[in-house]
């Protein structure tokens, strides 16, 4: 994730953020079922939307200190 990506993120609003937030693991569910459903040949896919989520509960966390 570039470093513009990441400033977008915590420039974000709040309910955008639990919006994304809810999405990212919406896909996680999916994907994981997906998986054991023999459907998803990316595995990768899994690490970078965990990440995503991770990122998002950061932006989220720095930005209700504030």
């Amino acid at each position: 994730m570039a470093r513009k990506e990441k400033e977008q993120l915590n420039t974000k609003p709040l309910p955008e953020l639990m919006k994304e937030l809810s999405e990212q693991k919406q896909k996680l569910v999916d994907l994981k079922f997906d998986l054991s459903a023999g459907k998803v040949k990316n595995i990768k896919e899994i690490r970078k939307i965990k990440k995503m989520i991770a990122r998002i509960l950061t932006a989220v966390h720095v930005s209700t200190r504030h």
